[in-house]
């Protein structure tokens, strides 16, 4: 099926510069599109960067769907390594699981066992033959079942997102960094027109990319649109270390942990994200990660916490990926998906073919856009003082004559991965 399309040469302003804006910009440039990154605050230093980063399906069982979507984007990236070159961004180590609890391990082994039957790569080892193997540092109890998962892998999203946007820029793409979208114009046919930033510049486009991560719902205000999205924040840890004592990403009980380079190591848990709205502090958080990092690793005792950040994740109401055009506004366009690290290369892919092409691709069939139902909200209306002509809708934009203030419905996206 197609709709409305950008033709090549036109412009596309990518909202939010994370690492599914900058899938997504990188594509269209590479296809000869005319891309503007926009981001309020710099490219991959929002939740890209405070995300646990794990490239991974063995999560994703929910839907066979998503699954599928989750096992293109692990494919995704290992044709971007060969296209673009690994560099300091792409470990493709394999993962580890265990659980210290017997209901949570036959639980574990059961998925494993699901994902076996759909053909994807899972060894289920000891935790002694992982100490010997793998990971020598572990205090994982001998006999306890570990689940490996050779596929896959972490990515250290803020350096793929810069190679990413500086290959797009070397192609004529823009960024405008540090300043925030306040309003989408659009034209009296209901085609995107206009966004107006908060440095009060204007651009004219032929579309735009929503890609502003937690900050999406508030950018399809912009439009009139409703995205409903969940409230879901998440603490990460960064601890600096003499040297790194794992080499892959790993589900603990209690406790996620992954290297970082060669002097950091990143921590996350579901139970401590449980703790962000009771009002703890964040230095509690991160000494909380860090105490039960310890009990893991031992050796990680010796490292010093160095950063934490309590980001929001960008999850829709029903959890699933939002991705594609909006019918109702010819020239709009969603990448919002809580699975960004994992997606990103194929979203970027995908919809940048939509968008170009006007064609849709059958893998993005249940994340549409417009499976949540309409907003109430009347469409926004065409503004005067646009001049219209038969052969392009805009001759004339107002955006050169005057600068608009931003109002209450400013996004910031400076914590916000895209």
């Amino acid at each position: 099926m197609s709709v409305g399309y950008v033709q090549r040469s036109e412009r596309v302003a990518v909202i939010g510069v994370g690492i599914l804006g900058a899938s997504v910009g990188w594509n269209l440039s590479r296809h000869g599109a005319e891309v503007v990154f926009i981001d309020a605050g710099q490219p991959g230093e929002g939740v890209t960067n405070w995300s646990f980063s794990w490239v991974n399906a063995s999560n994703k069982t929910g839907r066979r769907s998503y699954f599928d979507l989750n096992v293109a984007g692990m494919a995704a990236y290992r044709q971007l390594a060969e296209t673009i070159g690994p560099d300091s961004w792409w470990h493709p180590n394999g993962h580890l699981r265990w659980a210290d609890a017997p209901a949570a391990e036959a639980k574990l082994l059961e998925t494993a066992e699901l994902l076996a039957s759909w053909d994807y790569r899972v060894e289920v080892s000891t935790g002694a033959e992982v100490r010997r193997r793998l990971e020598p540092a572990l205090t994982v109890p001998g006999k306890t079942p570990v689940l490996f998962y050779p596929d896959e892998a972490w990515v250290h999203g803020r350096h793929l997102v810069g190679r990413l946007v500086g290959r797009a820029v070397e192609s004529g793409a823009e960024r405008r960094s540090g300043t925030a979208v306040c309003d989408i114009g659009v034209g009296a046919d209901g085609t995107i027109q206009t966004v107006t930033l908060s440095d009060g510049s204007c651009l004219d486009v032929d579309a735009v990319v929503n890609a502003a991560g937690p900050s999406a719902s508030r950018v399809a205000g912009l439009i009139a649109r409703h995205l409903p999205m969940r409230r879901e924040p998440g603490a990460v840890t960064r601890i600096d270390c003499a040297r790194v004592l794992v080499h892959r990403a790993m589900h603990a009980p209690h406790i996620e942990i992954r290297p970082d380079g060669d002097a950091s190591v990143v921590l996350h848990s579901r139970e401590i994200d449980a703790l962000i709205d009771t009002g703890e502090d964040p230095a509690e958080l991160a000494r909380l990660l860090h105490e039960s990092a310890k009990h893991v690793v031992p050796e990680l005792g010796n490292a010093v916490i160095s950063q934490t950040r309590v980001a929001h994740r960008p999850i829709t109401a029903d959890g699933f990926p939002s991705v594609g055009a909006v019918p109702s506004v010819p020239g709009y366009y969603e990448a919002v998906s809580h699975s960004g690290i994992t997606l990103g290369p194929v979203i970027g892919r995908l919809l940048a073919s939509e968008i170009l092409s006007g064609k849709r691709d059958e893998m993005l069939a249940d994340f549409r856009p417009d499976r949540f139902p309409r907003d109430s909200a009347r469409r926004r209306q065409y503004r005067p003082g646009r001049r219209v002509s038969v052969n392009r809708l805009v001759t004339q934009s107002p955006c050169g004559r005057r600068r608009r203030p931003c109002t209450a419905s400013t996004y910031d996206n400076s914590m916000h991965p895209a």
